[in-house]
């Protein structure tokens, strides 16, 4: 599929910093909304990160003015497209992309909403620019969390924040998130990146076969409860999805960007 925004840009931008790979997702025109071929981009270069000696650890971060809004609605209204992407074969269920065997740290400079917000919280913890906002909007347009937001929503914030979250579509604040253990630092927005790359070289430093060993650890350790959470979610997203119209998103849309707009300026995806 080519590229569909107004500009020539790639998509997703990379950049090596010593054993730091940085990926950027550049669609800032739609608020980096989430296209089959985003993710399908998205998918390759976190396995090309994993698979490369030279990359310990991976930033996962946007172009401003958003994270990522989210599925693009555009697409899916028109087509039900990217709602066929939430699910493949070769990723284990309730996960947007396969595992790394190293750290991913997310760097939200903005907005993440609903898929966005299932981006980030697919990673192994985020900082936050004071200008980041969350949200999950799934109940506003009608479709359901197909990669886990169901099970790592609440154990970042809580059931009761995650349920409220989840049934109101309301934003979520920075200094909020940070509040509720969504993030773990919130800086300013021009040292976003500084500060995710000064963690990231700090992990760099130590020996990368406890750090791999100590992070699949901890995956195990939770994989108890994380995979029947899972497998709920994605047998509730199938069944939803077998009875989906994509017309019905198309409807609804309008009325979620207005509301967005009035929630948070700019910001005009799911």
């Amino acid at each position: 599929m080519a590229n569909s925004d107004a500009s020539l840009e790639p998509i997703i931008l990379t950049e090596q910093r010593g054993g730091v790979r940085i990926l950027t997702l550049n669609r800032p025109q739609s608020r980096n909304a989430l296209t089959t071929e985003l993710i399908d981009r998205v998918r390759r270069e976190l396995a090309a990160a994993d698979a490369d000696v030279q990359v310990d650890v991976v930033i996962l971060t946007a172009s401003d003015p958003a994270f990522c809004a989210g599925l693009d609605l555009r697409e899916l209204g028109a087509t039900g497209g990217n709602a066929a992407k939430i699910s493949d074969a070769g990723i284990p269920v309730g996960h947007p992309w396969r595992p790394l065997s190293k750290p991913v740290i997310g760097a939200v400079n903005g907005a993440a909403i609903t898929g966005g917000l299932e981006f980030a919280l697919a990673c192994d913890f985020l900082i936050a620019s004071e200008r980041a906002r969350f949200a999950d909007t799934h109940a506003r347009v009608g479709v359901l969390p197909g990669w886990g937001l169901t099970s790592r929503l609440p154990a970042a914030v809580g059931r009761g924040f995650a349920r409220r979250m989840s049934l109101s579509g309301d934003f979520v604040d920075a200094q909020q998130a940070l509040r509720v253990g969504l993030v773990t630092e919130v800086v300013p927005h021009d040292q976003l990146l500084t500060a995710a790359v000064d963690v990231a070289v700090s992990i760099v430093g130590n020996d990368q076969a406890g750090v791999r060993t100590l992070l699949e650890s901890y995956r195990r350790a939770e994989d108890h409860l994380v995979k029947p959470a899972l497998s709920v979610e994605d047998e509730t997203s199938q069944k939803w999805m077998k009875e989906f119209d994509p017309s019905r998103v198309a409807g609804r849309r309008a009325a979620v960007i207005g509301r967005g707009r009035t929630q948070n300026a700019g910001v005009e995806r799911n």
